[in-house]
């Protein structure tokens, strides 16, 4: 097993994003200007800036900045307000977390349940060792479980070394979904911890999260993932102060006074979950709108089953409305026989099975539309601001691939198929976030239009606007600033700029995602690899590269043209406008180009041996980490 990872776990994790009323205030004052302005703008490129001469290019591009237009309001009304759940004391009996009027006077069970197929079992007992060493100030049965979908003596083994529960079965079905669903059936906590193979949870996780299911109505509590494994990088002002002197350092010292700590290297894939944790998620408090996303999240027993008997019934009155309708159209009848219809749903009932998670591969999102969406009961969902867990990173671009296909293609499937605004039951502030989720993974369908729009227009000299005059970019130019203003106050603390680029990189993998739903296939279940996939994987990026390669080129070629008269009508401005455009476009696209080569640096000493107490882990981690940075100085 790699053990690059070795010298960072020293690593503390950060603190969230204090909380500024007056920044939060500044920032809905530009954002309700931005949405004004930017309506302003798509208004006027509707009516008075499309090229009547080259629709075939207008329209799709006016389309596209619509549809991002539509991104940044939902982007808005998620990033609006933030209101923390206030942290409650942890109970000491169950009968505090309930709205029983009689409850049971009994200790809290809780189960720590840790999902695992092939993963390596030295890096599982990381995760036991953590979890084993959880703490609370009262007394409360805390039950770890090792959940083996790969059936390997060598993990029964590491169960019955470190004191937990291993439970197995004779197939994958549902693969992790289903195995949670098996574990469920031979458990009987009152709470329920989800986590990953590599998920090493800190010791005030329960202590800092239990507090909150005080109030009966709360479903589950969802904790940030934290990547503690991502490269440390190089603060922008050293580089600049460097290469270029005092004066390199002082520019880099003002860029980082308006966007942030700027660090290179930090972070290859742009996995730093600090921006859909601390911000998306965390903003969705308001609206009780924060949903489950697996690993490091704890669940109410009693809303899991809840939505499991929820999900079961809809399924059921589906498949029956589904075989009537055949029966309809076989017979020609209007109607089905009463006896014919029940012993339908019958055959129904024999059909469907009762699953506490559902067979999908965004089981965690579709579980949290159950519960938001349940008429019966008003369960809330809680976003802790805190980290509680530690967890490794994708090390490599395929793995990579895998973990976002996965996660795109399984929203756009709910979206698709579970129409989340003709659910009922949920909140209108609800529908609006689960819709702004869905709609972030179709933006590859505009994406592509903003990607190739400046090629087009290099290479054909055919601008999509009526004109690059003096109308244009007094209606473009303020929509643009006071949206990357907008994005600065609205993420401020965050560093946003990867991500923002990383977004626009991540387009072929959003669009085969999408192609593979609307052909009617599943997405895959299996497991992320959790190591280091060797190789070399530029062929993962090569609509990067082409993406790369033709703007530079026609840029070049414009210019080139322009200046030489030999083709088109090029206008200054529009080659201007669009050599930025490009700019952007390769900066986006170069970190993932990057990516598919990245290798962490891995310590040159073996593995040591697991049976290292993990007090002795820490200090030898230390000890090597301390050595380490004496050797780079």
């Amino acid at each position: 097993m790699d053990n690059y990872f070795l010298r960072f776990e020293h690593r503390k994790p950060p603190k969230a994003v204090p909380y500024h009323m007056g920044l939060e205030l500044l920032f809905q004052f530009v954002a309700t200007v931005l949405l004004v302005i930017g309506a302003w703008y798509i208004y006027w490129r509707w009516t008075d800036a499309l090229n009547w001469q080259a629709l075939w290019f207008a329209i799709p591009l006016v389309m596209a900045e619509t549809c991002a237009y539509i991104g940044t309001v939902l982007f808005v009304c998620n990033l609006w307000k933030t209101k923390d759940t206030p942290r409650q004391a942890p109970p000491q009996w169950l009968r505090e977390c309930v709205a029983d009027p009689n409850p049971p006077q009994r200790k809290i069970k809780v189960d720590v349940f840790f999902p695992t197929y092939d993963e390596e079992p030295e890096l599982v007992e990381l995760s036991l060792r953590d979890a084993k060493r959880m703490r609370y100030p009262h007394q409360i049965d805390i039950q770890i479980y090792l959940l083996d979908d790969g059936r390997r003596q060598s993990m029964r083994e590491l169960a019955q070394r470190m004191g937990v529960g291993y439970i197995t079965r004779d197939n994958n079905v549902g693969f992790k979904a289903g195995n949670m669903r098996h574990a469920m059936s031979q458990t009987s906590g009152d709470f329920i911890v989800i986590c990953d193979a590599d998920t090493r949870p800190l010791p005030t996780l329960l202590e800092h999260t239990l507090g909150y299911f005080r109030d009966p109505n709360v479903a589950w509590v969802q904790t940030p993932q934290w990547f503690f494994d991502l490269p440390s990088g190089t603060r922008l002002t050293r580089i600049w102060r460097k290469r270029w002197g005092k004066i390199g350092g002082r520019c880099a010292k003002w860029i980082e006074r308006i966007y942030g700590p700027v660090v290179i290297g930090r972070d290859p894939f742009a996995n730093d979950p600090t921006m859909f944790y601390d911000v998306i998620q965390r903003r969705r408090n308001w609206l009780n709108a924060s949903f489950c996303c697996g690993a490091g999240s704890i669940h109410r027993r009693e809303a899991v089953m809840e939505a499991a008997l929820r999900a079961y019934a809809e399924q059921i009155e589906k498949q029956h409305s589904e075989m009537e309708k055949k029966v309809r159209k076989m017979t020609g009848e209007r109607q089905v026989d009463q006896s014919v219809s029940a012993h339908l749903k019958t055959s129904a009932l024999l059909d469907t099975e009762l699953t506490p998670y559902k067979f999908h591969v965004s089981e965690d999102i579709y579980t949290s539309m159950v519960l938001h969406g349940d008429p019966t009961r008003n369960w809330r969902s809680v976003f802790h601001p805190q980290i509680e867990s530690k967890m490794l990173s994708p090390q490599d671009l395929q793995t990579w691939t895998v973990q976002r296909f996965k996660y795109s293609g399984g929203t756009i499937d709910i979206a698709l198929h579970d129409n989340v605004l003709k659910r009922k039951g949920m909140s209108f502030g609800q529908k609006l976030m689960y819709f702004a989720t869905a709609w972030g993974n179709f933006a590859a369908l505009w994406n592509i239009v903003f990607l190739l729009s400046p090629i087009i227009y290099f290479a054909t000299s055919i601008a999509p606007v009526s004109a690059y005059d003096s109308a244009f970019y007094l209606h473009f130019l303020p929509f643009i600033i006071c949206s990357e203003i907008t994005m600065m106050l609205g993420t401020w603390g965050v560093a946003g700029f990867s991500g923002k680029t990383n977004y626009l990189a991540f387009f072929p993998v959003n669009l085969r995602a999408l192609w593979t739903v609307l052909r009617g296939e599943k997405i895959s279940f299996p497991a992320t690899p959790k190591s280091r996939q060797d190789g070399q994987f530029y062929h993962l990026v090569w609509a990067q590269i082409a993406i790369v390669v033709l703007s530079i080129g026609s840029m070049g070629f414009a210019w080139a043209a322009y200046w030489g008269g030999f083709w088109g009508h090029y206008a200054v401005g529009g080659l201007v406008l669009n050599s930025f455009w490009v700019a952007n476009n390769v900066i986006a696209m170069k970190g993932m180009i990057k990516a598919a080569s990245w290798q962490p640096r891995i310590p040159k000493k073996p593995w040591y041996p697991i049976q290292y107490e993990q007090e002795d882990l820490e200090n030898l981690n230390k000890s090597r980490a301390h050595k380490e940075m004496s050797h780079e100085l």
